[in-house]
């Protein structure tokens, strides 16, 4: 029957599948994960990952979420590898690319019948099946929670990059069946660890407050914040850190590999858009502006897109990992209850090199992105519901960058100002916002990050907790991990 279907609905022979298969497959015949793979450094997530593909015992497919190029094709290979270390049978684990135009009009069922025919497998009792790129493949979520029933006794693990699909489709259809795991752009700290430059690091701790806190701290702040700004550069992708090549040509790379992709081909199919050069110009006006404050009317009217176009594509550029939006409360930390204006940030400062150049510590710019950089090292806490908090002070306005806020009792639970700057060390009475804000909610310390200056100050009863933005932008990574790891 299968044949019969794949002659129909495919031009291309099974046996040229079969020989696909066996391709995509190599370690049936050799044993082993093919060297441009195992020869890649891990991602220190992938500790965190690779439990989830040995629980067999909860029936779930696990699906692996991300933007593009973020390693999760190398992390899938990297699991085939350690199983393989481990001692599974080589001819129980399936990876299949399902981007390549090959599959097409095949279900996932069609493809594993394939793989069976190709081992000459009687049952798939055992085996762990990879997917790579699942979203190309329609309604994807049906054809996984169908497998998922009808194998009990096989692992799913599917990856996809326009998480669109996956985030908002995989609730409705996918419930009770498949487990998430987000894999984020390269924190700074993983840069760090896969430059090998794990030595500008000890363990110390600062005040907070009246307490000492364990905190990883550097000999040489000169030299992290050297890699720091490379980082805001170059730094999101893991290919990108290793190549020297891709650096030179990071417009091309990640543009046409990261940004036209999404852009120009995954949220158009995935949401039937029609003016994709809009879109284009849109991200491109968003990428420019990283860390500045919107309103939809501003936005429309400097864009010339109307109101609710704009909202959707806010949506799609979010779902598709590219963006981050950010609410903002008022002085006594209140969620507003009309959204009129809101931060937008991209989820990986090094996009904004590829679109228009790399930046030097002396750039206007810098305040924006050393911005940008710190809340993207918050965005892997998926839990997390950052704000920023902004008001009317008579005829000025006040700030405060980054603020959270404890949903029970509505009540800020710390304030942070992201500068670049050595000034406010010296001049903390200068921090008008900051200290207003403290005030408003009753906090006693907060942290204010600098270029190179580390200690605290006091000013009217606070306690300002400075840390170079740097130092601050390794920790939220650092311990983001440990609180990952140890949950």
């Amino acid at each position: 029957m299968l044949r019969q279907k794949t002659a129909m609905l495919n031009l291309i022979p099974t046996e040229k599948i079969i020989e696909r298969l066996r391709y995509e497959n190599p370690w049936w015949i050799t044993k082993e994960v093919p060297n441009t793979y195992s020869s890649m450094s891990k991602r220190l997530y992938f500790d965190l990952f690779y439990p989830f593909v040995l629980e067999r015992s909860i029936k779930r497919a696990l699906v692996l979420m991300g933007p593009r190029r973020v390693g999760k094709t190398v992390m899938l290979f990297h699991c085939i590898e350690n199983l393989l270390k481990q001692g599974t049978n080589p001819h129980k684990l399936f990876f299949i690319g399902i981007d390549n135009p090959i599959y097409v009009n095949l279900s996932l069922e069609d493809i594993l019948t394939l793989c069976k025919e190709s081992l000459n497998l009687e049952n798939l009792n055992g085996c762990y099946v990879f997917f790579d790129e699942i979203q190309y493949l329609k309604d994807w979520e049906r054809h996984l929670k169908v497998l998922v029933d009808s194998y009990p006794e096989t692992k799913f693990v599917v990856s996809g990059s326009a998480a669109a699909a996956l985030k908002w489709h995989s609730t409705e259809s996918g419930a009770g069946r498949f487990t998430d795991f987000l894999l984020p752009p390269l924190t700074f700290q993983e840069y760090i660890h896969l430059k090998k430059l794990d030595h500008l690091i000890f363990e110390g701790d600062i005040q907070y407050g009246d307490k000492d806190i364990p905190y990883c701290l550097t000999h040489d702040t000169k030299a992290l914040n050297k890699e720091f700004i490379h980082y805001l550069n170059f730094g999101g992708y893991p290919e990108v850190v290793l190549s020297e090549r891709i650096q030179g040509d990071m417009g091309r790379y990640v543009k046409n590999d990261i940004v036209d992709k999404v852009l120009l081909r995954d949220l158009p199919s995935l949401y039937g858009i029609k003016d994709v050069q809009e879109l284009n110009r849109f991200f491109t006006y968003i990428a420019y502006n990283t860390g500045n404050e919107f309103s939809y009317e501003t936005m429309s009217r400097e864009s010339g897109i109307q109101k609710d176009t704009l909202k959707r594509y806010l949506e799609y550029l979010e779902a598709a990992f590219l963006i981050k939006v950010l609410n903002k409360v008022g002085v006594n930390a209140k969620r507003l209850k009309r959204i009129t204006s809101f931060k937008v940030y991209l989820t990986n400062p090094s996009l904004r090199t590829a679109l228009f150049s790399p930046i030097i510590e002396t750039d206007q710019e810098m305040g924006n992105m050393v911005e940008t950089a710190i809340l993207s090292q918050w965005m892997h806490r998926e839990q997390l519901d950052l704000t920023y908090a902004r008001w009317k002070d008579g005829r000025k306005e006040g700030e405060v960058d980054l603020v959270l806020v404890d949903d029970k009792n509505y009540k800020p639970v710390w304030g942070v100002e992201i500068k670049w700057s050595n000034r406010y060390f010296d001049k903390p009475q200068e921090l008008k916002s900051l200290i207003k804000f403290c005030d408003a909610n009753k906090l006693v310390s907060a942290v204010v990050t600098s270029i190179d200056q580390i200690g605290m100050k006091e000013i009217k009863g606070l306690k300002f907790t400075y840390l170079p933005a740097s130092v601050y932008a390794y920790n939220i990574g650092e311990i983001t991990l440990k609180m990952k790891t140890n949950n």
